[in-house]
């Protein structure tokens, strides 16, 4: 059964930065995606950043220029550095992570709480 499993949430002023990281583990097959996504109180959960196996990234338009993603496939564990960081960013963050074809999954980590005051 595949694990992941996130750290590195907390509290932090506004402008500062945090970085974030997430280890799938369980199945022979690694992720072909790994991701973040986060979820404000009363708001839908929303994409922060996925990055592929290749290193292709995407990011959400609200993080882009402040936050970067990046992922070590030998550990299949993923990162995301939070730079800037805004009240707005406030949030639960979730990870994510996605194998296609056999032994596919798809599966979230528990989430860790970011808080940034102003």
């Amino acid at each position: 059964q595949v694990q992941v499993v996130e750290s590195g949430g907390g509290l932090v002023q506004a402008g500062g930065s945090l970085r974030l990281s997430c280890a799938a583990s369980g199945s022979t097959f690694s992720p072909n995606v790994m991701g973040w996504y986060r979820q404000a109180p009363e708001k839908q959960r929303e994409l922060v950043a996925i990055i592929t196996s290749g290193g292709s990234t995407n990011y959400g338009d609200s993080v882009k220029g402040r936050f970067t993603i990046s992922r070590d496939n030998a550990k299949n564990t993923v990162y995301l550095q939070m730079n800037s960081l805004k009240p707005e960013d406030t949030a639960v963050y979730y990870c994510n992570a996605k194998h296609y074809g056999m032994g596919g999954y798809d599966t979230w980590g528990q989430g860790t709480q970011v808080t940034v005051s102003s």
